[in-house]
C-alpha cells in the first residue's frame, strides 16, 4: 500500500496498548485473549449484562462476536454496543455462522441496524446472509460456492463495497483471499495458511484485532483493517513454516500465537501481499 504504512498500523497499536472489550464466543475465547496480548493490545473479556456498560466505559473498542449466542449475551451486547456508540469507541462485529441460524442472522442484522460498527469482519457465506439473507453456510465454514476466487475476485469486491457503502463499515471479507472495502478504495489481501483452516478460533481473533487496530489507528481504519489482516495471515504463513514432521494443528495455534508476538512493522512491510482492486 503505497498510501499508508503497515508499519505505523501495527507500532501504533504496540505503543498505546488499546484496551478491547470482547463479549466473544466461549470456543475461542482465551484464543482471542492471547492474540490481542500477542499484538501488544489488552482484552477484557465480558458477556454479563450487569457488568458490560462498566467494562465498556473503560475501554476503548468493542467486539461483538455472534458464535455462542445466548439471550444473555444477545443483550450485553446492545447494552456493551449502545455505551461504546454514546463513547464514540469502534465496534467491530463478527457474525459467525450468520445464515445457519435464524436467531444468529437477526441478532447480526438487528445490532448492524441499530450499532454504528465501524468494521465488519466474516467470510462471504456470513455476510451474505448478513446482506440479504440469501445465503447458506455450512456452520461456520464458508459455503464452497461462496468462496473469494481469481475468477471472481471482481465481482466478489462489488458485492463488498455496496455492503459497506449500505452499511457505512468497513467490511473484511476473508478466506483464500481477502477483501477489505469502504465502500470506495478496495484492497485483496493474499496472505494466509490453509492449516489456519484446522484450527477453531483463526477468525474470533482477528476479529478482536481488528477492534485493537481500529481503536490505535481511528483517523485511518480502512488502512488499519487492511494492516491486520495482512498481518494475521502473514503470521498463519510464518506458523506453518515452522511446522516440522511431527507437528498438527495443536503446534500450529500455538505457533499462530507466537508469530503475532514476534511481528515487528518492517517484517509486516515485507510480507504484506496487498493489491488494490480496480472498479
Amino acid at each position: 500500500m503505497e498510501r499508508f504504512s503497515l508499519k505505523n498500523a501495527l507500532e501504533t497499536v504496540r505503543a498505546t496498548v488499546p484496551l478491547v472489550h470482547n463479549i466473544t464466543n466461549y470456543v475461542t475465547v482465551n484464543d482471542c485473549a492471547n492474540a490481542l496480548l500477542a499484538a501488544g493490545a489488552s482484552p477484557i473479556m465480558s458477556d454479563e449484562p450487569e457488568d458490560v456498560v462498566d467494562i465498556t466505559t473503560i475501554c476503548g473498542a468493542l467486539t461483538l462476536n455472534i458464535g455462542t449466542l445466548n439471550k444473555a449475551s444477545i443483550e450485553a451486547m446492545f447494552l456493551a454496543g449502545e455505551r461504546a456508540a454514546e463513547l464514540a469507541h469502534p465496534i467491530v462485529l463478527d457474525p459467525v455462522g450468520a445464515g445457519a441460524s435464524g436467531l444468529r442472522t437477526r441478532t447480526a442484522a438487528e445490532l448492524l441496524d441499530k450499532l454504528p460498527v465501524a468494521v465488519i469482519r466474516g467470510n462471504m457465506s456470513e455476510m451474505k446472509a448478513l446482506a440479504s439473507g440469501a445465503a447458506s453456510t455450512r456452520g461456520v465454514d464458508v459455503c464452497p460456492d461462496d468462496a473469494v476466487t481469481p475468477e471472481n475476485l471482481a465481482e466478489s469486491a462489488a458485492f463488498a463495497r455496496a455492503f459497506a457503502r449500505k452499511t457505512g463499515a468497513v467490511v473484511a471479507i476473508t478466506g483464500a483471499i481477502d477483501i477489505v472495502t469502504d465502500g470506495e478504495e478496495a484492497y485483496a489481501i493474499s496472505n494466509g495458511s490453509p492449516v489456519m483452516g484446522k484450527i477453531t478460533g483463526a477468525g474470533c481473533m482477528l476479529s478482536c484485532l481488528c477492534a485493537a487496530y481500529a481503536c490505535a489507528n481511528p483517523a485511518s481504519v480502512l488502512d488499519a483493517t487492511v494492516a491486520v489482516v495482512a498481518g494475521m495471515g502473514l503470521a498463519g504463513e510464518t506458523a506453518e513454516k515452522r511446522m516440522g514432521t511431527r507437528d498438527g494443528n495443536g503446534s500450529f495455534r500455538t505457533y499462530l500465537l507466537d508469530a503475532l508476538y514476534r511481528m515487528d512493522g518492517e517484517a509486516l512491510e515485507a510480507g504484506a501481499k496487498i493489491e488494490r482492486i480496480e472498479r
